[in-house]
């Protein structure tokens, strides 16, 4: 199971979840991946499992990352300054480079010599594996950020990609050279089909899945004040641009609004344009005037030093929100304690392409506020496990998060219905039985005819 992308975001943790369960259906996994020291250590990350590394540490510091021995990945997202430049600016040079790389970590890791070969995301691992294992039946992984890139370039790519055509053709090359190919949801395939011309046959809608032994509903009582005053006052992680992580501190005065007798909502993820943070602050500040108690809105999330336009903290200042509260990054073993610590989890995202933070808080017991599109809108049940709201709407999601504070019966009643209807659907271990099989389809493919491989 190969993944080009440090330990950073959702499609690692999907990776880590199902290298843990598919021994239970007869695969035994190794996972590759790209690793930084640090928070992103991918042998910590994957701790447990038979994980090998492409150790990228020390690229950070070469006069171009991506280009180095070993080399920094690429990102599918643009942004100004990041080491992780964008796959569709990335030269023919850079792209052999990754290539190669990424080939004699697969030959290290066995690769000529497994069943299947489960790869995450469109990048150069899919070259690699051509190369290293032309023989090996490929399960392909989308999680719809590479769809985004990739309609972004129909779009109308900015100047500065300047080879985004060339990176349409690779990625398309390697889909369609996949057996199989997993989407996260049935409302990516025309997408799907449109961008990546794929046989609709080989493709399979398998959603993420959900420890139900990790989240659930706390069985001892949290301390909630506790928690605030560990995460925000005595340990704070939160961070504003150009400062380090912990800058963001608060007092124990501020820490009142979680004692004011109102729900906490909890946003979870990372500070990209497309999760439309400071839409979320906007509309906050407008629902406040509503609230018949305090309600204080959390932001846990975050990489230091990474964000995509607004940031949060200007967000709050220009929109005059009060109570609002950043705790920075936590890792996915930490959030079933902030969980049991809030009431309600809201994702605005215009365009998620699943919502695995939503499936985790409504496994604890939490319901959930988030867009009536792609993802989220197959994961919420409107009116029955959380509220639905038009994408971009500003005024909808103010009312929604009032809904929300100020009827704790109804809550109650959707947050239970919302841990009933994730664990009948989203069970890692239902989930990793759907993978297997879909592993015997590929390898039960005619052998493709493959030329000479060359490394």
């Amino acid at each position: 199971m190969g993944i080009t992308f440090f330990p950073r975001g959702g499609s690692a943790q999907v990776v880590r979840g199902l290298a843990g369960v598919l021994p239970q259906h007869g695969w035994d996994v190794t996972v590759l991946s790209s690793s930084l020291h640090g928070q992103a250590d991918a042998h910590r990350f994957y701790s447990g499992l038979d994980v090998r590394t492409l150790d990228a540490t020390a690229a950070l510091d070469a006069p171009d990352p991506l280009l180095a021995d070993p080399p920094l990945h690429p990102s599918y997202e643009d942004r100004p300054g990041a080491p992780d430049r964008v796959f569709a600016s990335l030269d023919d040079a850079t792209y052999e480079h990754q290539v190669r790389a990424w080939a004699q970590a697969l030959a290290g890791a066995g690769a000529a010599h497994a069943d299947v070969l489960h790869l995450h995301h469109l990048t150069p691992l899919h070259e690699a594996a051509a190369r290293v294992a032309p023989h090996v039946p490929v399960v392909g992984h989308l999680h719809g950020t590479e769809l985004l890139m990739l309609e972004r370039i129909a779009e109308g790519a900015p100047t500065s990609w300047a080879y985004a055509d060339e990176w349409v053709e690779r990625m398309r090359r390697w889909a369609a050279r996949c057996d199989e190919t997993i989407l996260l949801t049935e409302r990516q395939l025309p997408r799907v089909l449109e961008l990546l011309d794929l046989a609709p046959e080989s493709c399979v809608a398998i959603p993420n899945g959900v420890d139900p032994d990790r989240f659930r509903v706390a069985e001892v009582e949290v301390d909630r004040l506790a928690h605030w005053r560990h995460h925000l006052v005595e340990n704070p992680r939160g961070w504003a641009p150009g400062l380090a992580e912990g800058s963001v501190r608060y007092t124990s005065e501020e820490l009142a609004a979680f004692a004011g007798g109102g729900p906490t909502l909890l946003y979870v993820g990372r500070f990209t344009e497309v999760k439309r943070i400071g839409l979320l602050i906007r509309a906050f500040a407008r629902a406040q005037t509503q609230f018949a108690r305090r309600t204080p809105l959390v932001l846990i999330g975050g990489h230091p030093g990474e964000w995509e336009g607004e940031h949060p903290v200007d967000a709050i200042a220009a929109s005059g929100a009060r109570d609002v509260f950043l705790t920075g990054w936590h890792e996915q073993d930490a959030l079933p304690s902030f969980f049991a610590a809030g009431d309600v989890v809201v994702l605005p995202s215009v365009r998620e392409q699943f919502g695995q933070v939503l499936v985790e808080g409504m496994a604890c017991g939490l319901p959930a506020i988030a867009v009536d599109a792609m993802g989220p809108a197959d994961i919420v049940r409107d009116g029955e496990t959380g509220w639905l709201v038009p994408p971009d709407d500003e005024t909808a999601l103010a009312s929604a998060l009032v809904a929300a504070a100020n009827d704790a019966d109804e809550r109650r009643r959707r947050g239970e219905a919302a841990r009933r209807d994730v664990y009948a659907r989203f069970a890692r271990d239902a989930v990793a039985a759907r993978v297997a099989a879909t592993y015997r389809r590929a390898c039960a493919r005619p052998l493709r005819a493959v030329a000479t491989p060359a490394i």
